[in-house]
């Protein structure tokens, strides 16, 4: 659609790339590798491991460039492709941990939600997290959502995407991506209040 290309430099890009412009692909490259990084470093277990899954997404998008077409904004693509190698990952994941670990996780393979408000219920704070300790505490309340709340929850505060674009990104209804916030919202302040209290 003219509208988008006219509107989206990434777009332009990437109609580039499918023209097979190698420049334009790496500009893509640079222009939203970090931003990815940060979103899957709150799938992933490690810093390589996000750099992977990042990986892997840029390489679905060259594998997939014959086949673009400019009928959104190259973000909404781009996450779109991010939520399906994330979805993927922790599937994978959630298999290999079946046999290895004991007990019942959680829906998202990730911390358990009773577990950690126990923690922190447990382990109220006396004195005021430093930054990096508080950045940690959000890091795991994040981890302890599930799967969809997670990543509607870091394309709406992280990527500041409208709830539209995570809708289409996502394959939701907008009511339902609201739904998914909601829920989140809800989740996390239950599970941040008590790291609050000292005024953090």
């Amino acid at each position: 659609m003219p509208r988008f290309e006219s509107l989206d430099p990434d777009v332009r890009l990437m109609l580039k790339v499918r023209d097979d412009d190698a420049a334009a692909f790496e500009e893509l490259v640079l222009r939203h590798q970090n931003r990815l990084l940060t979103v899957f470093e709150h799938w992933a277990p490690c810093r390589g491991s996000a750099e992977d899954l990042a990986q892997e997404v840029f390489l679905r998008i060259y594998r997939a460039r014959k086949q673009y077409t400019p009928d959104a904004r190259f973000t909404t693509w781009l996450y779109t492709i991010a939520n399906n190698v994330a979805h993927n990952a922790r599937r994978k994941q959630a298999r290999r941990h079946e046999s290895q670990l004991p007990g019942n996780p959680n829906e998202s393979g990730g911390v358990s939600m009773e577990n950690l408000a126990q923690a922190a219920s447990g382990q109220m704070p006396t004195r005021q997290l430093d930054r990096a300790e508080m950045s940690q505490v959000v890091r795991q309340a994040i981890e302890a959502l599930s799967e969809r709340q997670r990543m509607a929850l870091i394309l709406s505060k992280f990527e500041h995407m409208s709830y539209a674009d995570i809708a289409i990104t996502m394959d939701l209804s907008e009511s339902a991506v609201k739904s998914l916030l909601t829920r989140a919202r809800v989740n996390l302040r239950g599970l941040l209040e008590p790291y609050m209290a000292e005024g953090e």
